[in-house]
């Protein structure tokens, strides 16, 4: 007993080591709340910074930076200046992620004019930069995308808690698909869109659209659709996602609004976005699952 002790010790050992070479953790599943913005001096040491243009843990514009509002909580600015992320170095499974957001109005860049966007990416997994949305598309021999392989909760005007499926490329080039199952129709148009009452079947698109996405949805600023059930610009939207191995569950204001399954990814890292929209968060917090679904 004791040298087996002594060996799976030392497995576990070098295991710990590997992942910490690779930039890596033994993901966490929350056993209490875990406030991902809090008042902490440290807050953003939790994190790492990828932005295009700028590479690792280079963020000389401040796009990510910690503020306090009026009654001294604490929030956490993205300017949306550049594309990029914050990213956590360490990496989450089964928890319950609890945000609340707000827009501030500015845009910048090529999306002054486009409906605001941003997002967070979950399971993130595999090196910054490695996202890569198909196979046809040929592998450049650089990791340069914003993004990483992941399953995104969206946040834009018009389509808060869409789902994307994003892929990835491997150090060898060799492209590295997301998978997972979802219950869906099509809209007006064709575009998928989540029917909790379809089969249940695998998906292979880039993007669910939410059950209420307006089929005439534009990329324009401040597009509102007649279903929607984010909050107006300006005031406080809560968004969730109950995250249970490779099972999302988003929710709006408290709304279902949509579902996947059986994702081939069932833990990662987290990624808020930077997107040329400014956003504030006032709560990014992983909370502990119930004992059932």
């Amino acid at each position: 007993m004791k040298a087996g002790f002594i060996v799976v010790a030392f497995h576990m050992l070098a295991l710990s080591a590997f992942a910490a070479n690779k930039g890596e953790s033994v993901a966490i599943a929350p056993k209490q709340v875990i406030h991902l913005v809090n008042d902490s001096p440290d807050c953003l040491a939790q994190f790492d910074t990828w932005i295009v243009g700028h590479g690792l843990n280079n963020d000389p514009e401040r796009v990510f930076r910690m503020e306090k509002d009026a009654e001294g909580r604490p929030l956490l600015r993205v300017t949306g200046h550049g594309y990029g992320g914050l990213i956590t170095k360490r990496s989450y499974r089964d928890y319950r992620l609890v945000v609340e957001f707000r827009w501030t109005g500015q845009t910048s860049g090529k999306r002054e004019k486009k409906a605001r966007d941003n997002g967070l990416l979950l399971h993130c997994t595999g090196r910054p930069g490695n996202c890569g949305i198909s196979p046809k598309a040929k592998f450049t021999g650089k990791f340069e995308s914003p993004w990483m392989k992941g399953v995104e909760l969206q946040i834009i005007e018009g389509g808060v808690g869409d789902i994307l499926v994003l892929g990835g490329w491997k150090e060898d080039g060799t492209f590295w698909p997301t998978t997972l199952r979802a219950r869906f129709g099509k809209d007006r148009d064709g575009e998928p869109v989540f029917d909790k009452n379809a089969e249940l079947r695998p998906f292979e698109s880039f993007r669910l659209n939410w059950w209420g996405r307006d089929p005439d949805w534009k990329d324009e600023i401040g597009f509102r659709g007649k279903q929607d059930v984010e909050s107006p610009m300006g005031e406080w939207t809560r968004v969730e996602a109950v995250v249970r191995g490779g099972d999302f569950t988003y929710f709006v204001n408290g709304t279902l609004v949509n579902e996947a399954k059986d994702c081939s990814m069932t833990e990662g890292r987290i990624l808020i976005q930077t997107e040329d929209a400014e956003i504030v968060f006032r709560k990014i917090d992983l909370e502990p699952l119930k004992t059932t679904p």
